[in-house]
């Protein structure tokens, strides 16, 4: 008997959350009008993407115990790079590899600042922020860039690879590939364990240094990933472009540690987070909610998330 109690608390543990994303979904279906609509599902979908990319990021910088609180501000900086270069004529893959490189790079910095300067995550992460921030405006003027844009750009973000939509299936890569990384190599196991243990993890000879600049550099990769298929989806790029996204891929990574691995950033449910708060906010636009209630909602999320995984978030704001 004992053992049968505790093999249900063990799955309530790591599927409750699932099957509350499952309760929500039914609601919506039965209370939001036109929910169920196979377009706007897809839309779900598709709009959760850049949320799911960014959170996958900062899961990524989250395992290795450092906190990344500049991902949405080196998006939009890697996003005004990109819409400037295709504005000003440049090719689409010059464009796309200038904004993988501008977020890949802020995010070695970050990780540079984190280990060699010795500057806790969250205070680095914020300067970088800051820094990103300052850029985006510098190279825009504060204007967007809106215009005709090459085809082949906004294929991208607009098209689509085997009658999926392009963001879809670029998710489905992103994920797969993030999921190889840490389940089926060795970078991977050294991530999990600089993030568990750092220090029995360098004791054993792990250069720990490098794995938090990798994961760092990851969390700005995954930024840059995200701008490029952004600005191709929108067939714009403005200094703030994700600045809306930040708490949302936050909150989608911290709903995830309540689920599968509980207590630790997983891309399993980072991507199951993301739909929910996807659903969340479609599900509430639908029956004609006030917009506030969403952010209600999702300051709760973040609250109740958090209170699962202090530990971790703790460790990894303040680690030196």
């Amino acid at each position: 008997m004992a053992v049968a109690d505790l093999d249900w608390h063990t799955w309530l543990a790591r599927y409750g959350t699932c099957l509350a994303g499952v309760v929500l979904f039914l609601a919506f279906a039965l209370l939001a009008p036109n929910f169920l609509l196979l377009q706007n599902l897809s839309n779900i979908v598709q709009r959760s993407t850049f949320m799911a990319l960014l959170g996958m990021g900062f899961a990524l910088a989250l395992l290795v115990a450092e906190l990344d609180l500049s991902f949405a501000n080196i998006c939009s900086l890697a996003a005004v790079v990109v819409g400037g270069l295709i504005q000003s004529g440049h090719s689409p893959e010059t464009a796309v590899l200038a904004g993988l490189a501008v977020g890949a790079g802020a995010g070695m910095l970050n990780g540079l600042l984190v280990t060699f300067l010795r500057i806790p995550s969250l205070i680095a992460t914020l300067a970088t922020a800051s820094v990103a921030t300052g850029f985006s405006f510098m190279i825009t003027e504060g204007v967007a860039f809106v215009g005709q844009w090459d085809p082949r750009f906004l294929w991208i973000g607009r098209g689509t690879l085997l009658g999926i939509p392009a963001l879809i299936f670029w998710l489905g890569v992103a994920s797969l590939v993030a999921l190889f990384l840490l389940k089926q190599t060795r970078l991977g196991f050294r991530m999990l364990a600089t993030g568990e243990a750092g220090e029995a993890t360098r004791l054993a000879g792990v250069n720990v240094r490098r794995i938090k600049i990798i994961g760092l550099a990851l969390s700005g990769l995954a930024a840059g990933i995200t701008a490029v298929l952004m600005t191709s989806n929108l067939a714009s790029a403005a200094p703030d472009s994700a600045s809306d996204l930040m708490l949302t891929s936050i909150a989608a990574v911290l709903l995830g540690m309540t689920m599968f691995e509980p207590g630790r950033p997983n891309i399993p449910g980072t991507l199951v987070g993301a739909l929910m708060i996807g659903m969340l906010g479609n599900g509430l636009v639908l029956m004609g909610i006030q917009y506030y209630v969403q952010d209600i909602l999702l300051g709760l999320i973040i609250v109740l998330s958090v209170a699962s995984s202090a530990s971790v978030l703790k460790k990894a704001a303040f680690s030196l």
